[in-house]
């Protein structure tokens, strides 16, 4: 009877996906500043000084007091120093935190899509699903999609190499598909299966 019924379960737990391994994407050391990227100034006691500025089309940043700084093309770090040495320039002591944003677009089969900041120093491409809610329970992370100026550069979760080269860029659209319908069903066809075999093994004892 065990041979029967581990033959009969067998080939359905064989096609369940596989739990997901867990992808950790290193974050560049030479993280450069690219148009659409966001820059939050946060300086103490100077809200008029602080706030969010977006990088335009042409690499420039327009920030109040230091006016226009081009930023593009250029090390985080290189434009970090330059920034803090112009406030410390005009202000008296300041305490100025400055960090950068990537604009990305999270959507399909997430709890909340929209347009999301994400940190490229912290977060790849799961911590913009996460901030997104996280799939809902259709979603198929390991299916995950992304689109760059129209076109498909990733689909489907590849090596961390292969993440870790792709990165995020402002304007990436994150996409999540819906599971399959096996997939979505899998849990209940695996019951309904094992209740079948035990009637079937109850009623060949009974006999």
């Amino acid at each position: 009877m065990r041979l029967i019924l581990f033959s009969l379960v067998l080939p359905i737990l064989a096609s369940l996906p596989a739990p997901a391994a867990p992808q950790v994407v290193s974050a560049s050391s030479e993280l450069v500043l690219m148009p659409g990227d966001v820059l939050q100034v946060v300086i103490w006691r100077e809200e008029d000084l602080s706030g969010e500025f977006q990088v335009d089309r042409d690499g420039v940043v327009v920030l109040p007091l230091l006016g226009e700084r081009t930023v593009v093309g250029r090390p985080w770090g290189e434009v970090k120093d330059e920034l803090l040495e112009g406030y410390r320039g005009e202000l008296r002591n300041p305490s100025i935190e400055l960090t950068p944003f990537r604009t990305v677009y999270v959507l399909g089969e997430v709890r909340l899509p929209g347009l999301y900041q994400v940190q490229p120093t912290h977060d790849n491409l799961a911590g913009a699903v996460a901030l997104a809610g996280g799939a809902t329970p259709q979603g198929d992370v390991m299916k995950l999609k992304v689109v760059r100026e129209g076109t498909v550069v990733l689909d489907g979760i590849p090596g961390e190499r292969r993440l870790a080269a792709l990165g995020i860029r402002s304007g990436d659209q994150i996409f999540v598909p819906r599971r399959g319908w096996f997939d979505r069903n899998s849990t209940f066809l695996v019951s309904a299966m094992l209740s079948l075999t035990s009637i079937m093994v109850t009623l060949v004892i009974a006999r």
